[in-house]
């Protein structure tokens, strides 16, 4: 755990601790370069001891800090320091989504749809850079203190599911798509059922699924329908409903295409709430015979008591407006809404033209009171009366509409805005303007206030931004530099990371386009930022042999420039009693490196050198003297005839691991009998 004032790569000062998770703790901390707050994930001790899973959580981090976007929480920095591994991520002052819910306990239709949308448009830029997030949740939703929506741990899911960690960890079983359940195949698709589960919790302040044991959850991922969110939230449009049950469906090919698909129909809630406009995929019964229910008798038989009104101009607007709708048609796939009404048309249709034929019939036979004529018209009359019915159709000019100004507006926007009105939208190309931004329309052909008929297109040209400029060099700049340098010129900037044995750490590598390129303002500069040379973590060679050791570490690559040897008392000869660089300490590679080998344990020799004096209250003839240890093994022995002359000095060498001793002496008499005498002695070390 880290505490406050302790100072991260010598830059990140951290201030209180903000946060915990199965996985890591996360603190507020102020990076003193950039005089900035930010907020700096770390490795909880359990999983920075793997070094596996952290080689892979460092690669899914530097991935995602590739990702730049008002809602994603940006990731800044990625590293290691004394055995703690951190990232360094954008600092947002606010709360979870989760505990958002949990404090409002239902969120507005309207305010769920927002902070979709927002998750949506981080979810569809990672998408982009093909990032799938697998643990999209209210806890990984950050709603700050202005009422924006941000992604946080992009990237980092990944690594957490290539490890043994389990979902009551993870904390994302009630959000896990079917497919993650049971462990397959995971795509885009599995976002955007996890944003699916998310919304349901917004608008009704509970999961669909839940139980005692992750195991049980998941199931219900996989086998059981979810209760409609409408049976929480009575007042939920219709809109919202169906779009909650399209990302949530079992099958990934019933869910939206892509999570583009899904922002377009988030967005037509905000305008048409109450309107059925969401296409359910069917589920193989497309090309089934449709029943028509009593409500829809009903509501025939009040048609056939009516004309045609004004409104069904309405349905024949919804009908497709392009090729694509048209095939769709064609191959049986029209939402239940538009198969309901052409099948009422066709109705309305047929009895229409029966009733004309009737009306026809009858005048002819006279059965409506009509006569025969009793002389032959007069053509002139005739003539007259034809050019009355000219007038009076001219009169019946088709319904018009005053022509808005859509100049300025993006191309969906004015088609939301026209289609509302009964008019269409075409787009016949790009221009440059430096006065509208990229993807605005710059011209319309009719004009703002002009009337047009009901279903005409309106023809309009698209901004592609402003004129081509030359792209500035920013190889060999800080990155930080050189992401200011590009915005100043007007151009976006993104960096991605890689190793290098010749550029310094922060430093940029290549851009891309290049220098002197001519580009738009706002496109995008690619920078290459340096991490220094690769970062190898230091394997652990202790108490192996020095072969073994010599090519662990060269498989790490490091180098083994040198060995030394000592004594010990606890690893064996032949064997790594220490490195030079700690195991598990991150460094470039190709690090030089040296080991100690053991030379076993120590033996330390002694020598003994004495001088026996014979006892002057006896007349002694001989003697025999031994040495002992401390145990009382004999070292050496001298004795008999031999020594017959005192004082007579004794010495001894080579005693291992032994300080101290005895000295046993026999004195033999004048008399023919023995004395025994023993003796403490000091051993003197060689």
């Amino acid at each position: 755990m880290l505490v406050a004032g302790l100072f991260v790569a010598d830059r990140y000062e951290i201030i209180e601790k903000i946060g915990a998770g199965g996985m890591s703790d996360v603190y507020k901390a102020r990076d003193h370069i950039l005089g900035r707050f930010v907020a700096i994930k770390v490795l909880k001790q359990e999983f920075s001891e793997d070094v596996n899973f952290v080689t892979k959580f460092r690669t899914e981090a530097q991935s995602a800090a590739g990702l730049e976007h008002p809602n994603i929480v940006n990731i800044y920095d990625v590293g290691s320091e004394n055995g703690i591994h951190f990232i360094v991520m954008e600092y947002v002052e606010g709360v979870t989504l989760k505990t958002y819910i949990e404090k409002k306990m239902q969120l507005t239709y309207k305010e769920a749809v927002s902070i979709a949308i927002q998750v949506g448009r981080g979810i569809e830029a990672a998408h982009a850079k093909n990032i799938i997030h697998r643990d999209i949740k209210p806890q990984n939703i950050l709603i700050s203190t202005e009422g924006k929506a941000k992604v946080t741990d992009f990237g980092i899911a990944r690594a957490v599911s290539s490890n043994t960690i389990s979902a009551d960890v993870m904390g994302s079983v009630h959000y896990s798509s079917p497919e993650q359940a049971r462990n397959g195949f995971v795509d885009g698709k599995s976002d955007i059922y996890s944003l699916g589960i998310v919304m349901y919790e917004m608008v009704t302040g509970r999961v669909p699924f839940d139980g005692d044991t992750t195991v049980a959850v998941a199931i219900q991922h996989l086998q059981e329908e979810m209760v409609a969110p409408s049976a929480y939230a009575p007042d939920l449009p219709v809109s919202l409903e169906k779009i909650i049950l399209k990302c949530t469906q079992k099958s990934p090919d019933r869910r939206y295409k892509a999570i583009s698909e899904l922002l377009l129909d988030l967005k037509q809630v905000l305008i048409s709430p109450n309107e059925d406009f969401v296409t359910m995929i069917p589920n193989g019964n497309q090309n089934k015979t449709r029943v028509i229910n009593d409500s829809e008798v009903k509501a025939i038989n009040e048609a056939r008591k009516a004309v045609v009104k004004p409104e069904m101009r309405k349905v024949v607007r919804d009908f497709p407006q392009n090729e694509e709708e048209e095939d769709e048609e064609e191959d049986g796939l029209l939402s239940p809404a538009v198969e309901k009404a052409v099948t009422i048309g066709g109705i309305i249709a047929a009895f229409i033209i029966f009733a004309l034929i009737i009306y026809f019939v009858g005048n002819v036979i006279g059965i409506f009171g009509a006569k025969k004529p009793d002389k032959i018209i007069d053509t002139e009359t005739t003539q007259q009366e034809t050019q009355t019915d000219m007038v009076e159709t001219e009169e019946n000019k088709p319904e018009q509409v005053t022509m808005i100004k859509v100049v300025g507006l993006t191309f969906e926007e004015a088609k939301d805005q026209l289609y509302e009105m009964g008019l269409g939208i075409k787009e016949m190309g790009t221009q440059a303007s430096d006065e509208y931004a990229e993807g605005q329309i710059v011209s319309q052909d009719i004009g703002e206030g002009s009337l047009v008929d009901i279903n005409t297109t309106i023809q309009v040209y698209v901004s592609s931004g402003e004129a081509s400029i030359s792209v500035p060099s920013v190889v060999g700049y800080d990155n930080e530099a050189a992401m200011n340098t590009l915005a100043d010129q007007g151009f976006k900037a993104e960096r991605t990371y890689d190793y290098s044995d010749s550029v310094a750490a922060g430093m940029v590598i290549s851009q891309n386009p290049v220098a002197g390129t001519a580009a738009k303002k706002g496109s995008t500069v690619t920078l290459v930022v340096s991490q220094g040379k690769e970062a190898v973590a230091v394997p652990d060679v202790y108490n192996k042999t020095q072969d073994e050791a010599k090519a662990a570490l060269t498989a790490a690559g490091l180098t083994v420039t040198s060995t030394t040897t000592d004594y010990s008392d606890t690893v064996e000869e032949g064997k790594v009693i220490s490195q030079s660089i700690a195991a598990g300490k991150y460094v470039d590679a190709g690090t030089n490196i040296s080991l100690v080998i053991s030379l076993g344990k120590k033996t330390t020799y002694y020598y003994c050198k004495a001088t026996v004096t014979a006892p002057e209250s006896d007349e002694v003839t001989a003697a025999d003297i031994t040495l002992m240890d401390a145990n009382g093994n004999v070292i050496q022995e001298w004795g008999g005839i031999k020594i017959a002359k005192f004082p007579y000095t004794i010495s001894a060498y080579d005693i291992a691991d032994c300080s101290t001793g005895k000295l046993k002496i026999v004195w033999y008499l004048a008399d023919g009998s023995s004395k025994e005498q023993t003796e403490e002695v000091t051993f003197t070390e060689q």
